[in-house]
């Protein structure tokens, strides 16, 4: 496959690329599709803004070092672009070699050993909240289940109180959230910044009080070559591990229900007879790249970048479309088509996780949540129905996802 064909749907003109639109964050790949085909390398003048959309120039970006920095962040907000991103977004507004300095001393915690030793603590939680939503019947997923299981996971690797978290959530939920027609982060998601940083500030000055056994407590320890972590340091890490790992895992699993029960003949396969959940991984997978969680990452240009007859400025804000990539026809046979049954081979080839020196911390984290959560959805639901035209997304620039998803769970 060598062309880029445009989806099914409608051609949009290039202006059409606006990622804080909310018709966009309705559907975003028609339009990905068009610029793919059209405009690989595209400028919109009135937010002046430039987009690489093809899969190979994004793993390209993804992995070249003194290009595409990060030292803007990777939100393209006008408050919350520029050199100060890092106060919370920790290494993902970081270059090298303070991002690597920084990435190895929180890497720590999500080690694979680290991440398997959380397994049993995964699987009782999702029982609990799994039992609970079989009784009801007729439920939120997103209440229930899948906004539920991520933050209490993250947050007992952080040391948040059970009795706090409903609360650090519906904060996190109001920071990603993106109110049509503002072009920056609303009032209300600054106010919600502010709060996530105040609560973590307590929360670190209790650590250096009476460190415990949490990720908290590891962060302020840990030591390479003689360098700690600034209290700003660890509250900007905690505020990414509830932004951005809390949120993208729920959004996944929303996106898995969402989808498989569109497609009777697929969700009949991976629930199957006995619900032994054999294609729960492909499932997963599948996911991520036909409707990626992270959908769009900025960088800043150090300098010019000269693709498909266009050159992108040095000091360009520039948007990596994940979604996009994802949705490639050249690297994915049928691009357009949820096929959980796709060739391995296709599916090793997502960037859903981003990639290179910034490749997702938390990657094991949310496979292995999402895993477990759904092997127990299909060995313990006989049948699952969503109402699809109930649900309700997020409105957000870089995240996709539902804010609601009703669903009916039936027991085996």
């Amino acid at each position: 496959m060598t062309t880029h064909p445009t989806e099914q749907s409608v051609a949009p003109s290039p202006r059409s690329f606006d990622p804080y639109d909310y018709d966009f964050h309705e559907d975003p790949y028609p339009t990905y599709a068009w610029l793919r085909a059209h405009e690989p390398l595209h400028h919109n003048p009135e937010l002046d803004l430039w987009a690489l959309t093809r899969h190979a120039d994004i793993a390209d970006a993804l992995r070249t070092e003194g290009t595409y920095s990060n030292s803007y962040g990777v939100a393209i907000e006008k408050s919350a672009w520029g050199p100060d991103a890092h106060k919370v977004m920790s290494i993902l507004g970081m270059d090298p070699p303070r991002q690597k300095r920084m990435r190895a001393l929180v890497s720590r915690g999500f080690t694979p050993r680290r991440v398997h030793d959380l397994l049993p603590r995964i699987q009782e939680l999702t029982d609990r909240y799994l039992a609970e939503c079989l009784e009801k019947g007729e439920i939120d997923w997103i209440a229930d289940f899948a906004g539920k299981l991520p933050m209490d996971v993250i947050s007992e690797m952080m040391g948040v109180p059970a009795e706090d978290r409903a609360e650090v959530r519906r904060q996190a939920d109001i920071v990603v959230h993106r109110e049509d027609g503002v072009y920056d982060v609303p009032p209300a998601g600054a106010e919600a910044s502010l709060w996530m940083v105040s609560y973590f500030l307590d929360m670190v000055a209790q650590r250096r009080r009476r460190p415990s056994d949490d990720l908290t407590s590891a962060l302020i320890e840990a030591e390479i070559e003689g360098e700690r972590l600034t209290d700003e340091d660890v509250i900007a890490f905690l505020f990414l591990m509830v932004v951005a790992g809390n949120e993208t895992t729920t959004k996944l699993l929303g996106h898995a229900v969402f989808h498989l029960t569109r497609h009777p003949e697929q969700q009949t396969m991976v629930f199957g007879s006995a619900g032994d959940g054999d294609l729960v991984a492909p499932w997963v997978e599948e996911t991520l790249r036909y409707d990626t969680s992270s959908q769009l990452l900025a960088r800043y240009l150090l300098r010019d970048v000269e693709l498909h007859g266009r050159v992108a400025p040095q000091g360009s804000k520039l948007l990596l479309c994940l979604g996009s990539a994802n949705r490639d026809e050249t690297v994915f046979s049928r691009p357009a088509e949820y096929d959980v049954t796709r060739d391995p081979e296709e599916l090793g080839r997502i960037l859903s996780f981003g990639g290179g020196r910034h490749f997702c911390l938390g990657a094991n984290l949310a496979r292995l949540e999402a895993r477990v959560a759904l092997t127990a959805l299909v060995q313990r639901a006989r049948s699952i129905e969503v109402d699809h035209d109930a649900c309700r997304r997020v409105h957000s620039v870089n995240v996709r996802g539902f804010a609601v998803v009703p669903m009916t769970v039936v027991p085996r």
